[in-house]
């Protein structure tokens, strides 16, 4: 049962403090996102291996998203938060002692890719609050609140706060400032949301009945086609995000002529339209439709701006501004699948965490795909191909939502059927 949940523009007054922790978590966590590839092809490791070891990373992060929904019901969200938290802590400062610092690649491998399982459980553990503490009608907007948190930390702040320091105190010393970050989001999150009620339900299961219910994140994706479909466009929706990131320094970096500090300016940039962009999607989801909103301002306004962030720069060589208008149309429009959280425990309201579960799992595929794709096709057709297989994917999805039958409170049927009526 919902709690009477105050609001401001669908902001839940009572998870202030958790949306706050989550910035505080994800700005350490995406100190590294937009120059590790690139430290670590200058510490001596090739291109191809840079991409790789994101590519683990992103596999293990997959996995740890996908039991979270689940994970978070069946030992509560605060444990499972606090589960990740101390994760990450523990295997960042193995990442950095035994990987970076000696320039060893197999525990690279190893503890950057295992501590690729701690922030989907802290991170995606909160959206199971979320649903248990807001009215159904306001998840979408709640959602949004989420995810601009997310992009504040992960993107803007992320990024920026590097860009400023990384020139004066080099890439380690900022990765291990991230420690800092962290540790105040993880500890404020224990504080702040230890009193915040959720579903206990399946804290009675047996250990067998648990079991059951974790693997219906499984089932799910093959009992019901449009959560299915919908997996499919979640896994493309942030290709670009994590996929850019990582190539992008090579093309801006490498190619273009621009600094460091300029391509991570940019890349927060790309950020910051995302944090306005979530919260303005989220709201005009609950009026103009989920799925139109994905459909025409996610899958092809990601199609249309990911080639354009590519283009401007490419044409106009290192001038920061016109590179700063392709990351922010291409953020603006990376926000407009917010809903995707709220659409998918709609679409599943019977076992809504594991539906977040599918939904988490997406997200997590979606980090392992885009570094995998890049790896795949780099040496081949170069940073310019990569970019056309994400916008050409971006096509695919918006012809997948087409199939996905939904009837969303206060709007109206959204089926194959009548989706072209009102779209």
């Amino acid at each position: 049962m919902k709690a009477n949940t105050d609001h401001w523009m669908g902001l839940p007054k009572n998870l202030l403090w958790g949306y706050i922790a989550i910035f505080l978590f994800m700005t350490g966590d995406g100190f590294e996102l937009a120059f590790l590839s690139k430290y670590i092809v200058e510490i001596g490791f090739s291109p191809a291996q840079a991409t790789f070891a994101f590519t683990v990373y992103g596999l293990c992060a997959a996995l740890a998203a996908w039991a979270s929904g689940v994970i978070a019901e069946v030992i509560t969200p605060q444990k499972a938060m606090k589960i990740g938290f101390l994760m990450w802590v523990v295997f960042h400062v193995l990442f950095m002692i035994f990987g970076l610092t000696q320039k060893n690649y197999y525990f690279i491998l190893l503890f950057y890719g295992i501590r690729g399982l701690a922030y989907p459980l802290f991170l995606y553990s909160f959206i199971v609050v979320i649903v248990h503490n807001v009215r159904e009608e306001l998840v979408g907007s709640a959602c949004g609140w989420f995810w601009a948190a997310y992009s504040l930390g992960i993107g803007v702040i992320g990024s920026y706060l590097p860009s400023l320091i990384i020139v004066h105190i080099g890439e380690l010393n900022v990765l291990w400032f991230s420690l800092v970050w962290v540790c105040a989001g993880g500890m404020l999150a224990m504080v702040s949301l230890k009193n915040i009620k959720t579903s206990t339900h399946l804290l009675d299961l047996s250990t067998r009945e648990k079991f059951s219910e974790m693997s219906r994140a499984v089932t799910l994706l093959v009992s019901n086609k449009n959560i299915a479909l919908a997996s499919v466009v979640r896994i493309i929706n942030t290709l670009s995000l994590y996929g850019f990131a990582i190539i992008m320094p090579l093309l801006f970096v490498g190619d273009l002529g621009f600094t460091m500090p300029d391509w991570l300016q940019i890349w927060a940039i790309f950020f910051f339209s995302t944090i306005v962009f979530n919260v303005f999607w989220g709201i005009m989801s609950q009026k103009w439709g989920m799925l139109r909103l994905i459909r025409w301002y996610g899958c092809i306004g990601c199609a249309v701006f990911s080639l354009s962030f590519y283009y401007l720069p490419v044409y106009f060589g290192d001038n920061f501004w016109i590179a700063a208008l392709g990351a922010t149309l291409l953020g603006a429009s990376t926000a407009a699948f917010v809903p995707m959280t709220a659409l998918f425990p709609a679409l599943e309201p019977e076992h809504k965490g594991a539906a977040i579960s599918v939904c988490n799992l997406s997200a997590g595929l979606s980090n392992f795909f885009a570094p995998a794709i890049a790896t795949l096709l780099l040496p081949f057709v170069g940073v310019k191909g990569v970019v056309f297989a994400y916008s050409a994917l971006y096509i695919l999805a918006f012809l997948l939502t087409l199939y996905i039958q939904f009837t969303q409170k206060e709007f109206g049927p959204m089926t194959r059927s009548t989706a072209r009526s009102v779209s």
